[in-house]
């Protein structure tokens, strides 16, 4: 990997800590205290973090805050529709971003594209 590819990796990867800063600030804007996503952030790194969230649960046994944001009908901020990000989609596998793509739509997430928030929230 060259210098040049090493920086634009690293600019990404502060870009998606930046936007797992913003799905915790949101989150509380709706009434969710997000307290162990951003503890996991700061601990493990906002990537480690995300590929956490999306490896280590299933489509059953989602994590707290997945189901949280579900029950608030706000899956726009779940790391599984911030991975599917254009901009983001490199720092994941395709095994990741399909899981993130299934974990949604069995949860009835239909808004297009996945990380916009639903109409009126």
């Amino acid at each position: 990997m060259s210098d040049g590819d090493v920086e634009a990796r690293t600019s990404l990867e502060q870009r998606w800590h930046r936007e797992m800063l913003d799905i915790f600030e949101i989150a509380r804007t709706i009434g969710y205290n997000a307290s162990r996503f951003i503890q996991m952030v700061g601990e493990r790194g906002a990537l480690a973090t995300g590929r956490h969230l999306i490896d280590d649960y299933d489509d059953v046994q989602t994590s707290d805050g997945f189901r949280n944001l579900w029950e608030r009908r706000r899956l726009d901020l779940a790391v599984e529709a911030r991975a599917l990000k254009p901009e983001f989609r490199s720092l994941f596998t395709s095994a990741q971003l399909a899981t993130c793509r299934r974990r949604l739509e069995l949860y009835g997430w239909r808004q297009q594209p996945p990380w916009e928030p639903p109409p009126g929230a």
